[in-house]
């Protein structure tokens, strides 16, 4: 029902940045709250950013805070993540998810539609 594709990942090291992209094939993409997680190998895949239908709220995981900034334009139906600073830590496959509700929200399993993923690599 939803197509969501993640694109610009990449290799960068330690205090670059990247800007992740979220593309949805939905037809009303301002009905869905739009969220980013990532897995690290070995690791369960946690929670990064989530955002409102209509932007007006966002929120972050405690580790990204003042180094990623989660966005979107609903007229281009695309999700964005800026992140600058990074870190080795922030190695891992990042992910797009979408649930077709008003409430924000950070548990995955109310996410019903997700991306491939993109990977992020950070060298020390």
């Amino acid at each position: 029902q939803v197509q969501l594709v993640e694109s610009g990942g990449g290799l960068v090291q330690a205090g670059g940045y990247l800007r992740l992209s979220c593309v949805a094939s939905a037809r009303t993409f301002s009905d869905y709250i739009m969220a980013w997680f990532r897995q690290a190998p070995g690791k369960e895949r946690e929670f990064v950013a989530a955002i409102a239908r209509n932007a007006y709220s966002t929120y972050y995981q405690d580790s990204v805070k003042g180094r990623f900034t989660i966005s979107r334009d609903n007229a281009k139906n695309t999700m964005y993540l800026q992140m600058n600073s990074l870190k080795p830590e922030d190695t891992a496959v990042y992910s797009c998810a979408a649930a077709r509700r008003a409430t924000m929200t950070s548990r995955e399993g109310v996410y019903d539609y997700w991306g491939q993923g993109t990977q992020v690599t950070v060298a020390s």
